[in-house]
């Protein structure tokens, strides 16, 4: 490896302090925030030997400067040391300008940009369902044949049809095409607000063969579920979190995103309630059962890091942030795997709340207040769960009339 000074000199050199703070209030370790700095030094040194300001790095440049870096390395992982925080860092103070703002980045990128911003600014989405949203808009942008404004401005009922069509053969699931279309449509009213296309075209896309109710919520038995909460290494601040974590999706019914996104100040550990964001910007208070507020207090205590996130349940790894609805199902992942148990969604234990409290004699009203169902219809799926219950409605088959028939 190159030796490099221990203070950033060159086009870099006025951001060093700056860095070394943010580095160390995300809680960074010492020696990582040594090899930042050192990334930054070597791209500081580089750019003022290629007479180049920090404002020029651009993809294409620092893709020049990787390419220097790997004729001294070894490896690309040494290469590459300490760059991407150091990148977030110059971005955010704006030392260096963002990819999708600039004249290199593909128009692809831009679009989405754009489009994102409206998810969140005008239709005020979460976190996760924006995310969702963009990667099917991504699908259907690049399926788009090249120059993209031109495609666009070309754009027809045709052309939106044949994508549906192409992408439900390799989907998998209705559920997968479902939300395909679902985030087409939202695409395409963007794209008309936003004048890229001459006329709405929402129309266009197909609706996708489905009937509600016609599955059955796959629930778990009492014993799998008691394995799975098993499941995380408590003696770790990782498994503290984790255990905390599948806590409140079995004993709460939370849907992965609504703990990723709990802060701190929603527990309110007098009253023993909690508060929850849930789906359309609802926000509602639960109570806050024993055994959840245990798993929390020994997250809190033993497990989650000294940061100044406002997040309950942060990374294990600096720079320390919230949680995301992918990361829960990592821990439900791993939850299965320690356990033994087949690989299942962190919704499974929603439904094998709902299941269980149906089957200690609740009604479906009580089943619907406790999963938050806005319409009474999305809970009735439960009701054919309830096997005892439903054996009352089965009607005889009628074998004697069919034998005096015969005879």
């Amino acid at each position: 490896m190159d030796h490099v000074r221990g203070v950033v000199q060159g086009a870099l050199a006025r951001h060093e302090v700056a860095l070394r703070t943010e580095l160390a209030r995300a809680g960074y370790a010492e020696s990582s925030v040594r090899d930042v700095v050192r990334a930054m030094a070597r791209l500081s040194m580089w750019l003022e030997r290629t007479d180049r300001t920090a404002a020029e790095l651009t993809p294409p440049v620092l893709e020049e400067f990787l390419a220097w870096r790997r004729e001294r390395c070894t490896s690309e992982v040494v290469a590459r040391r300490g760059l991407r925080p150091l990148l977030r860092f110059l971005r955010d103070v704006r030392a260096v300008p963002d990819p999708g703002e600039v004249d290199g980045s593909g128009p692809l990128e831009v679009l989405l940009a754009r489009y994102r911003a409206w998810l969140v600014g005008e239709r005020c989405l979460a976190a996760e369902s924006v995310r969702c949203y963009c990667s099917q808009a991504k699908k259907f942008l690049a399926w788009l044949p090249e120059p993209l404004p031109v495609s666009l401005s070309r754009l027809d009922a045709g052309m939106v049809t044949a994508f549906v069509i192409a992408q439900s053969r390799v989907a998998g699931s209705v559920g997968s095409t479902k939300a395909l279309v679902t985030a087409l449509r939202s695409l395409l009213r963007f794209l008309h607000v936003d004048g890229m296309i001459s006329g709405p075209l929402v129309g266009a896309v197909p609706a996708v063969a489905g009937w509600r109710l016609a599955g059955l919520p796959r629930g778990l038995e009492r014993s799998q579920v008691e394995a799975v909460l098993a499941g995380p290494d408590v003696s770790t601040a990782v498994g503290l979190r984790d255990r905390a974590v599948l806590m409140l999706l079995a004993r709460l019914g939370l849907r992965g995103g609504e703990a990723a996104a709990l802060r701190l100040a929603d527990v309110d550990w007098r009253r023993g309630e909690i508060l929850v964001r849930g789906k359309a910007a609802r926000v509602e208070r639960l109570p806050l059962p024993v055994e959840v507020g245990e798993a929390l207090a020994a997250y809190l205590t033993g497990g989650r890091p000294p940061c100044s996130c406002a997040a309950l349940f942060v990374t294990a790894r600096a720079p320390y942030h919230a949680l995301s609805g992918t990361a829960v199902r990592a821990i439900m992942g791993r939850a299965c795997r320690n356990a033994r148990q087949p690989r299942v969604g962190a919704h499974r234990l929603r439904h094998s709340l709902a299941t269980e409290v149906l089957r200690a004699g609740a009604g479906l009203p009580e089943v619907g207040q406790l999963l938050r169902h806005r319409n009474q219809l999305s809970t009735t799926i439960y009701a054919k769960v309830d096997q005892t219950a439903l054996r009352a409605l089965a009607r005889p088959w009628p074998l004697s009339a069919s034998r005096g028939g015969a005879s």
